[in-house]
């Protein structure tokens, strides 16, 4: 085993780690030519900390990859504690203006680029064609394949122009699953239509200069047995042959148990890179070395070319190395102007009195984890509540709150049943109490009290606040 097969290996590698600084054990795989970082919510505790730990990693790896998730709105890492200052993708998706999610995607790319980070693992490129999708939801810009497109290409756009390279995901489309790849491996049918409408953001996206593209571990029946990530049909042949696309493959998190439970993270990795992927991430909870050895051996033993590692290590290193464009001003109102915009609100939702807040709280999804805030937090004199799916007593709960107007927090309520029979029960035990849908607003309540805020990002609370705040 060579020196130079080893560095090769690492280079192809986007490694997570835990802690707020680097642990000795990142600082070899930075020595042997890592090629980037993944950061999550675990590796930021200030924005002061952030900049200097991407500066201390960047000093260390020189063209080294720092990737984060920041979306906006559901899926935040710099502001995991308090919630987004910018409204996720489904509300940007309602305003539809794309003027507007350019200026947003580059203000979030201000941001990264002052803390360190040079790519962002976004925009979501999916369409959110099934409202059972249980991974995607709000985080798309809508159901219409075009409206989804223009925002991808307005989203790059913004990001890019910061200096921050852009991330078109899930190739070749995860939104008509049903089923979440974190948890299993989703197959999906789709006719030479349907297919035509999941690749139309990604090319919008690749026209826009898209510096990355992220693949998706979904089954296509008809197109390739293998998962998307695993598919040289769908990375070589349709992403880099029919769609012309040259920059980054990055692939999914390799420990989602699509690939994990089903060939394995260490063969899913050989795959891959066979495949047409250039970046492997490993995600939150995969470390290297398992990977990094498999790499190697597939090479050694003639199964993978090494030239595919050196065509690999090459896109990442420029990816890493060039910061196009220039760091914007901040524009400290923009988010809640746009999460104003993107509210829908049926009938009087002003409150009489103080509130009392119920937020139901469906199991959060693993790409978003859990929201530690929540509606009450700016409403004036608000309590709160918050309850899962499991048996309450509702008549209970509004007569111990006899005194205040109930408001009720739903997300997704379309995809939870109990979610819907909850507030049924409260609306025939408190008819003035006021719904508030923080996610995909595809199930209305019979009631005249009404908010839509198409994510739950802080925002997006705070724009609803506004209407509800009691005068």
């Amino acid at each position: 085993m060579s020196a130079e097969l080893d560095r090769l290996a690492a280079g192809t590698l986007l490694a997570g780690f835990e802690g707020i600084s680097a642990p000795a054990s990142l600082h070899r795989w930075l020595d042997l030519g890592l090629g980037g970082v993944c950061l999550f919510a675990r590796n930021v505790e200030s924005r002061e900390q952030l900049a200097a730990l991407a500066a201390e990693l960047e000093e260390r790896r020189p063209r080294l990859v720092i990737s984060i998730d920041e979306e906006g709105g559901d899926v935040t890492r710099l502001e995991a504690r308090e919630g987004s200052s910018y409204p996720g993708n489904w509300a940007l998706g309602v305003v539809d203006d794309p003027g507007l999610t350019e200026h947003v995607a580059r203000a979030i790319g201000a941001e990264l680029r002052g803390v360190g980070v040079n790519l962002d693992l976004a925009p979501v490129a999916d369409v959110n064609v099934d409202p059972a999708n249980p991974i995607v939801g709000v985080r798309s810009f809508g159901t219409d394949p075009e409206l989804v497109a223009r925002h991808v290409a307005a989203f790059v756009t913004g990001l890019q122009s910061s200096g921050v390279a852009a991330c078109a995901k899930h190739f070749p489309g995860h939104g008509d699953t049903i089923e979440d790849s974190h948890l299993e491996l989703p197959t999906v049918e789709r006719d030479d239509a349907a297919m035509a409408a999941a690749l139309l953001p990604f090319r919008a996206a690749i026209e826009a200069g898209v510096r990355a593209v992220m693949s998706a571990h979904i089954r296509i029946t008809g197109l390739d047995e293998a998962p998307a990530t695993l598919s040289r049909k769908i990375l070589t042949g349709l992403l880099r042959g029919e769609l012309a696309f040259d920059g980054v493959v990055v692939s999914d998190a390799l420990e989602m148990r699509a690939v994990s439970g089903t060939v394995g993270a260490e063969e899913g990795a050989v795959l891959s890179l066979a495949a047409g992927a250039d970046a492997l991430c490993l995600g939150h909870d995969l470390e290297p070395d398992a990977v990094h050895a498999a790499i190697v051996a597939a090479v050694s033993s003639g199964r993978l070319p090494e030239e595919r590692l050196h065509e690999a290590v090459a896109r990442i290193e420029s990816l890493g190395s060039e910061q196009t464009g220039a760091p914007s001003d901040l524009d400290s109102g923009l988010g809640l102007e746009a999460a104003r915009r993107a509210l829908r609100v049926e009938g009087e939702v002003g409150l009489e009195r103080p509130p009392v807040v119920v937020e139901l709280v469906p199991e959060a999804s693993i790409a978003a984890g859990d929201a530690s805030h929540g509606l009450a937090e700016s409403l004036e004199n608000a309590e709160a509540l918050r309850l899962a799916a499991e048996p309450l007593d509702v008549r209970a709960v509004a007569a111990d709150h006899f005194d205040r107007q109930l408001v009720i927090v739903v997300r997704d309520a379309h995809r939870h049943d109990w979610e819907r029979q909850t507030v049924e029960a409260f609306l025939e035990a408190a008819s003035d109490a006021v719904v508030v849908e923080v996610g995909v607003p595809a199930w209305r309540p019979e009631t005249s009290r009404y908010v839509a805020t198409h994510g739950h990002g802080r925002v997006n609370l705070l724009a609803a606040a506004e209407l509800l705040q009691p005068r």
